[in-house]
């Protein structure tokens, strides 16, 4: 029998691990039962080029919080995409995005529904809790989500964009940040 170190089966763990929360995110419960979600995973060189998206933004926008989520992302084998297409209730007298109606929102497409970004929330907690489930560092990344949507990446109907990268190391690269 060969010996098998936790170091050469590490990756594909993770990746598994990726599909039972990606699975986790997609049964999370939505409001009014309408799935507005996008979950998707990437690995290798798509990490790398986020990374790099990631860090001409910071600098873009001198928001430098992009390039310390840059380095996090770069330590990570298995990234987790969960966004949300903008589309209304249609529910009455609803009002949450700050309209009236959902009428009034659709004039700006552009606008997200609050029922499409709590279901993402809602999703994205399901996701991070299966994570923890197995043990896996996480966090949640706006930064990164905010640099799949410029590559365009992800198909152009969804607008809100979160990242979870995943890891399993010895440290947490996402603890004690700077």
């Amino acid at each position: 029998m060969a010996l098998i170190t936790e170091e050469t089966i590490r990756n594909e763990a993770l990746h598994n691990i990726a599909q039972q929360i990606m699975i986790a995110a997609r049964t999370a419960p939505k409001g009014k039962g309408r799935d507005t979600l996008y979950i998707s995973m990437a690995d290798g060189e798509t990490i790398e080029r986020i990374a790099v998206k990631m860090e001409e933004i910071g600098e873009r926008e001198n928001a430098h919080f992009f390039n310390r989520d840059a380095g996090n992302l770069r330590q990570c084998p298995v990234v987790i995409f969960i966004g949300t297409k903008i589309l209304s209730g249609g529910l009455p007298a609803c009002g949450f995005c700050g309209f009236e109606n959902c009428s009034a929102k659709n004039q700006y497409t552009d606008v997200p529904c609050a029922f499409n970004n709590i279901d993402l929330g809602i999703a994205l907690g399901s996701a991070v809790s299966m994570a923890s489930v197995y043990k896996v560092d996480n966090r949640i990344m706006f930064s990164a989500g905010r640099a799949a949507i410029e590559l365009g990446i992800l198909p152009a109907d969804i607008k809100v964009i979160f990242a979870i990268p995943l890891t399993a190391t010895s440290k947490s690269p996402f603890f004690d940040r700077k």
